[in-house]
């Protein structure tokens, strides 16, 4: 059985997307109604600016007392995410989640955002493999460095 692709493991739910001058408030009253941990923020008319996750929230806007009804996501956002098209192996899109130490990924075709693939989205069996290709590729890492 071929392993399942992230366009097959999305959420099948609406994108969530705020506009870049959207106040970090009302992005996370979005994301906090949609049960997200992540919203795009987009220019119209589809154009990908950046990802608001709730990392961000944490380490940008609340560990730094930042006011959140006068800043904007733009000035908070995780600027050009790394994105992944559709027929990516969920294993892959964790083991890049892993590397990189995010949890959301945009799944885009074509300049166009199907949805964002998170962590949530993988199954336990495909976690546990991108994490021996992770810890895989540190040990070759490590025999490389030394």
């Amino acid at each position: 059985m071929d392993e399942r692709k992230v366009s097959q493991s999305l959420a099948h739910k609406p994108v969530l997307h705020v506009a870049p001058e959207t106040s970090v408030r009302e992005a996370a009253r979005l994301m906090t109604g949609a049960n997200s941990g992540s919203v795009l923020v987009m220019s119209p008319p589809d154009r990908l600016l950046g990802i608001l996750t709730e990392r961000d929230l944490m380490t940008r806007v609340l560990a730094r007392s930042v006011d959140p009804d006068r800043t904007a996501v733009r000035d908070v956002m995780t600027p050009q995410p790394i994105c992944v098209p559709p027929e990516t192996p969920v294993s892959e899109a964790v083991l890049i989640m892993l590397e990189r130490g995010f949890r959301h990924l945009p799944v885009v075709r074509g300049g166009k955002v199907l949805g964002v693939f998170s962590a949530r989205d993988a199954l336990p069996r495909e976690v546990g493999a991108a994490m021996g290709m992770a810890e895989f590729n540190e040990q070759v890492n490590d025999a490389e460095g030394g």
